[in-house]
């Protein structure tokens, strides 16, 4: 355990527990980014109690978890991610300190980790958020409201063509081979479809 003691490893723990941390909350679910996470900073934990630390480090270090969630959930993305990034470098440069409170991480160390980090956080956070904002290209949703045509008589089920694919469907009232539909909702993989009067096309 005395390499966790060195101030340069302790960073570049400390580093990656909090990098697994914020990915963990942009990908929520996976347990792998959670685990790794808490690895990382149980770690990180132990150099803090045993090493010299300053306070306000730590605090600017928490609070880029702020501007990060506001990053994931509102617009203007890219200025709170920024601002996310710059808090944590400086929280995590400066967090481990000598005697006389100047920082014990090597300064090369603290440049090339943090801009690792930095460029590592912008680009994949926005990938993330990006794909997460785009909707899926197999949304059925966009199904509601479509017309088609009853392939068989339907009613407690049946079938219905759709955009070009066959459903299973089924409507409140009977509906014969042939006729135009129109989609009400969809219950699963099952279309509830209802009769469209030539009049309403």
């Amino acid at each position: 355990m005395d390499l966790l003691l060195d101030a340069n490893i302790a960073y570049l723990i400390l580093l990656a527990g909090v990098l697994l941390g914020l990915m963990a909350m942009v990908t929520p679910g996976t347990g792998l980014f959670e685990l790794g996470a808490f690895f990382c900073l149980a770690l990180a934990g132990y150099a803090v109690y045993n090493l010299n630390f300053n306070w306000w480090a730590l605090v600017i270090l928490v609070a880029s978890i702020v501007p990060f969630v506001l990053a994931i959930q509102r617009q203007k993305r890219e200025i709170y991610l920024g601002l996310a990034i710059l808090l944590l470098v400086i929280g995590s440069v400066f967090m481990f300190a000598r005697e006389n409170g100047q920082p014990a991480v090597n300064p090369f160390v603290a440049f090339f980790a943090s801009c690792l980090v930095a460029a590592f956080l912008w680009i994949a956070v926005r990938k993330a958020m990006q794909a997460a904002s785009v909707r899926p290209s197999h949304d059925l949703d966009v199904l509601v409201g479509q017309m088609g045509e009853a392939r068989t008589d339907i009613h407690e089920e049946g079938s219905a063509q759709v955009m070009g694919e066959l459903w299973s469907a089924r409507s409140a009232e009977p509906i014969a081979s042939g006729s135009p539909i129109r989609i009400v909702r969809r219950e699963g993989f099952i279309l509830v479809v209802e009769k469209v009067n030539s009049s309403n096309l």
